[in-house]
């Protein structure tokens, strides 16, 4: 199973479907140098919808995107985004949209219960998307998917803490980077006060 919008920036995908609500969110442009945004053109938008449909759900029938699905996966990713950060307000999608989405529920010879996405294009990955969200909820590892804190860094990570208190998608790259920043800006502040006044 291979999540690669994650993968690109070097990240262990989350567990079980979560790391599909991940992958989407890595779609982002982001690194040095940048890493293209895997939803800014159809092509790479159809090769990222392939593989994040053989990760969920293994081989079958893939996800076929068109042009018009672009700006509703950008606006999902962009309302997941806030949601995750804990903004108030929504993206252009708003919440008429995320409400037409519809799932089946499927019984299976065993007795297990399971949801499946009903729709198609952007429909499909977002009802999938939203699947994995409430399932991830319920079994409390929602709050472990956060974006990295990294203001310049729009990465999603997946906070194996103990006590979740996890910030940076990567220390070394954006967690040491704030710091020096910080440390900096606290000797430039020192160092614009008189000796006499420390």
């Amino acid at each position: 199973m291979t999540w690669a919008a994650s993968e690109r920036y070097g990240l262990s995908p989350a567990p079980a479907g979560l790391a599909l609500v991940q992958d989407l969110l890595n779609t982002v442009s982001a690194g040095r140098p940048p890493l293209p945004d895997l939803l800014s053109d159809l092509e790479l938008a159809r090769d990222w919808a392939v593989g994040v449909g053989r990760a969920w759900s293994g081989p079958g029938s893939p996800v076929e995107l068109s042009e018009g699905d672009l700006d509703q996966l950008r606006d999902l990713r962009t309302d997941l985004r806030t949601a995750l950060a804990g903004q108030a307000g929504s993206a252009a999608a708003g919440p008429e949209v995320l409400r037409t989405l519809t799932a089946g529920l499927i019984l299976h010879r065993d007795g297990r219960v399971a949801l499946t996405p009903r729709g198609e294009g952007w429909r499909q990955i977002a009802t999938a998307t939203l699947i994995e969200i409430a399932a991830a909820q319920q079994a409390d590892l929602w709050r472990r998917l956060k974006v990295c804190r990294n203001e310049r860094c729009p990465v999603s990570f997946y906070d194996r803490s103990k006590n979740n208190s996890g910030v940076w998608h990567d220390v070394r790259v954006c967690g040491n980077a704030i710091n020096l920043r910080a440390s900096r800006a606290r000797r430039k502040a020192l160092a614009g006060v008189h000796p006499n006044e420390r």
